[in-house]
């Protein structure tokens, strides 16, 4: 259950975050930021449908920063990027809302900001449960397994899908699995729900039956987002970098708004899908226009961040009131780890 599953996760997690810090500065975890060469950009990044994706398959930022070495790294979920900026292996990454409110958030406060929005939430991510598990609305899910991986924006949607339906997280049986593992145990009909992401949702939906979307509790008041982020001491370090980033992010979106089949080839290839499974999966998501980066919904400008640090906030708060996190930062704090300088001109056409 969230009230005694929570503490022991966070001190078996701030464990493993002690082992990632020791074998970093012997050399095995990536290079730490002591020693990190200032031409060379470490990105993590995940394979779920987004402009990321595009900007990797294009060679976008190695095209904008010839005389820098860009080093893409693949990871499963945003508790693993977690990890690796505590570790000092990551400068760039994509990931989730939840885990950045997270990263945010006591024990970790983790050193990063929010650079861009990737995308919002909508059918790309969803609860379904298994055909032939009893499971036919959230309300049935008490007794049931059900499998997210946990610190993630779906562990997050889960965890608002059962408040909404009034079901005690503590009467389900809450399994922590990332993507892969998760259809491994739904093929041997080990779990009988999972809350997860795209292509992951797909394959699962073949079998299954969708319960809830994040588009829908977006609606009811629980968005989540997928967000670019970088270390402070790197974008202090290199802000050249971060606008390229963010130039390179600009032109994947265009591409989505206004060629949408280059766009699901690039993302396809990636995903190692055809180019309709891919279109299919690019128009489950909500993609932002470029110049909605600057929003005050969204990240906002110099001297008035946007309605990013509020989301953060309320994801946070609703983590603490779940037993995930000791408690959510002030609003003025979530503000500073919002990075606004330079975005207008880099999201300018």
């Amino acid at each position: 259950m969230p009230g005694t599953r929570g503490p022991r996760r966070t001190s078996l997690l701030v464990a493993a975050l002690g082992a990632l810090l020791v074998a970093t500065a012997c050399g095995t975890g990536g290079g730490g930021a002591g020693g990190q060469d200032e031409k060379t950009v470490r990105i993590g990044y995940q394979a779920f449908p987004s402009g990321d994706l595009i900007v990797k398959e294009k060679g976008l930022l190695e095209k904008a920063l010839p005389d820098h070495t860009v080093k893409w790294i693949k990871f499963d979920s945003g508790a693993s990027i977690n990890t690796a900026f505590v570790a000092g292996s990551l400068d760039l990454a994509a990931i989730g809302s939840s885990p950045v409110a997270r990263g945010l958030s006591e024990p970790l406060n983790i050193p990063y900001q929010v650079t861009w929005v990737l995308d919002v939430a909508g059918d790309n991510e969803g609860l379904v449960a298994r055909d032939g598990s009893g499971v036919e609305d959230v309300g049935d899910l008490a007794g049931h397994k059900v499998a997210t991986p946990f610190s993630s924006t779906s562990h997050y949607s889960l965890l608002a899908a059962l408040d909404r339906a009034g079901v005690d997280p503590s009467e389900v049986d809450l399994l922590d699995l990332e993507p892969q593992d998760i259809v491994a145990a739904w093929s041997r009909g080990d779990i009988d729900a999972a809350y997860v992401w795209l292509p992951t949702l797909d394959e699962l939906g073949r079998t299954g039956k969708t319960l809830v979307s994040s588009r829908e509790l977006a609606a009811d008041g629980k968005p989540t987002l997928d967000l670019g982020v970088a270390s402070t001491a790197f974008i202090e370090k290199q802000p050249e970098v971060i606008a390229a980033w963010r130039k390179a992010q600009a032109q994947a979106l265009d591409l989505i708004h206004d060629d949408p089949p280059a766009a699901a080839e690039a993302v396809g290839k990636q995903l190692g899908i055809a180019p309709a499974d891919a279109a299919a999966q690019l128009e489950q998501g909500i993609f932002l226009k470029p110049a909605e980066q600057a929003d005050d919904t969204w990240l906002g400008r110099p001297g008035k961040v946007g309605g990013l640090a509020e989301n953060l906030h309320s994801a946070a708060e609703f983590l603490a009131g779940q037993k995930q996190i000791p408690a959510a930062p002030d609003i003025a704090e979530l503000e500073k780890a919002v990075y606004v300088e330079g975005l207008s001109d880099a999201v300018s056409r």
